[in-house]
């Protein structure tokens, strides 16, 4: 069963139609990367995913079985509980150290014991390598420090699907590789990763499936065009 099912699916932005007749499909334990310029609709499509925008004239759109058409407001809460979210500027909570960013997160979506909250977020940190850094501040890491924090924070319920936003956007090369090549491990646990990203070297380090949005047309590309219009 796939975990993202769009069929002709149209993509606003401000009332601008960016995307149009979109076919997306997305597996468990996929690696999906999506590509082309600023401004394209790779963001506006992440954002329909999790629902911050509406799809409209849409024949299909499923995501974690969930359709989107017919989705009430009330019951989008439950629907990204199932999902990692990870913003290119992080989007940390700055007056707390990382261990309280950990705790909010899982407080806010359910974790009443506090053993089992001390463990999970002793577990991410780990699995990310930033277990020595859980009573820092956000602002005492430096960027590639602060985007493992956000990995962390994203995998803490378990979840089905990552989405990523331009994830390495405003990294160095050695440590966006770095970021690139945790996510690609955490795909190989079955949570699929969908990113949109510019690194167009890094695709072929780091293979994965490869979408481009151009000219408000989305489509699988292979590895010959890659460059294409970029």
């Amino acid at each position: 069963m796939s975990l993202i099912h769009y069929n002709h699916a149209n993509i606003y932005q401000d009332n601008y139609h960016v995307l149009e007749n979109v076919d997306f499909h997305v597996e468990e334990g996929e690696f999906v990367y999506i590509i082309g310029k600023v401004g394209s609709g790779k963001s506006s499509l992440l954002k329909t995913l999790y629902c911050e925008l509406d799809l409209e004239d849409t024949e299909e759109a499923e995501v974690l079985g969930r359709d989107l058409k017919t989705l009430r407001r009330k019951d989008i809460p439950s629907l990204r509980k199932e999902m990692g979210i990870i913003f290119q500027d992080f989007q940390l909570l700055h007056d707390r150290t990382v261990h309280k960013n950990m705790q909010f997160v899982l407080r806010a979506t359910g974790w009443d014991e506090k053993s089992a909250r001390e463990a999970r977020i002793d577990e991410v940190l780990n699995a990310v390598g930033m277990a020595d850094k859980k009573d820092k501040m956000p602002h005492e890491l430096s960027g590639g420090e602060q985007q493992r924090v956000a990995i962390a924070r994203a995998i803490l319920n378990h979840p089905k699907i990552i989405i990523a936003d331009e994830p390495t956007g405003n990294l160095d090369p050695d440590t966006a590789r770095n970021i690139i090549r945790l996510l690609k491990d955490i795909s190989k646990q079955g949570t699929a990763v969908v990113m949109s990203t510019h690194n167009i070297p890094l695709l072929d380090e780091f293979p994965g499936t490869v979408y481009r949005c151009h000219n408000g047309q989305f489509c699988e590309v292979t590895s010959k065009n890659l460059n294409e219009e970029e």
